[in-house]
């Protein structure tokens, strides 16, 4: 039952995330190789960097090619809905991309954790799974990718993590970790989205 909910858990990520893909890239007018390159890096980017650093190789989408027929068929699907629908409001990219994180995020801590490695070490791990397929995504597009603006976006990767690694070290039950740290992760997230919450910036204006 546990390695079920792991796994559709996983496929959501990567549905939610590759239609976050397919929104950037048909907003700036991309071909269909395009649409599918920014679906498939922000559906499994994290997750391959992630693997690849842990030495979990080959990595999971190489073993498991269910992955990729699921984001062409998203990318695919996504198109055909934007088509209907002529264009998209505005607010649904960061909920698409919201979901994503806080899935990616505990299934990256999760498969840390499984591997042997330390509470510190998966929440880097989570925070790596949740936020760099994003990044990818942003920088094939040309836009300054969340996690380094001040979008409350890497910080909440992390609470969601830390629930997990914390809630993980009581035993609490893997199911019952996983959801509790979802929606931590989530939670924050959305409430930063809805109430325009952000991290203070700093700059330094060099004098003449």
């Amino acid at each position: 039952m546990l390695d079920n909910f792991i796994y559709i858990s996983d496929m959501i990520g990567v549905i939610t995330c590759a239609i976050s893909g397919v929104l950037v890239a048909t907003r700036l007018r991309m071909d269909p190789f395009g649409i599918t390159v920014l679906a498939g890096v922000t559906g499994i980017g994290g997750g391959t960097l992630r693997d690849m650093m842990m030495g979990a190789t080959p990595v999971f989408w190489i073993v498991d090619n269910t992955y990729i027929y699921v984001i062409i068929m998203t990318a695919i699907l996504s198109v055909f809905w934007l088509h209907k629908i002529h264009r998209f409001p505005a607010y649904l990219l960061p909920i698409f991309d919201a979901f994503g994180l806080a899935i990616f995020t505990i299934i990256g801590a999760q498969k840390a954790l499984i591997l042997g490695f330390n509470g510190p070490v998966a929440i880097v791990m989570g925070c790596i799974t949740g936020v760099v397929g994003g990044m990818i995504r942003d920088i094939l597009s040309g836009q300054i990718p969340f996690v380094l603006q001040k979008e409350i976006y890497a910080t909440a990767s992390i609470l969601g993590a830390t629930l997990y690694v914390l809630c993980d070290y009581t035993h609490l039950g893997p199911i019952f970790t996983m959801v509790i740290a979802m929606i931590g992760t989530l939670s924050l997230r959305l409430c930063a989205i809805y109430y325009h919450l952000s991290l203070p910036v700093f700059s330094h204006d060099r004098e003449a």
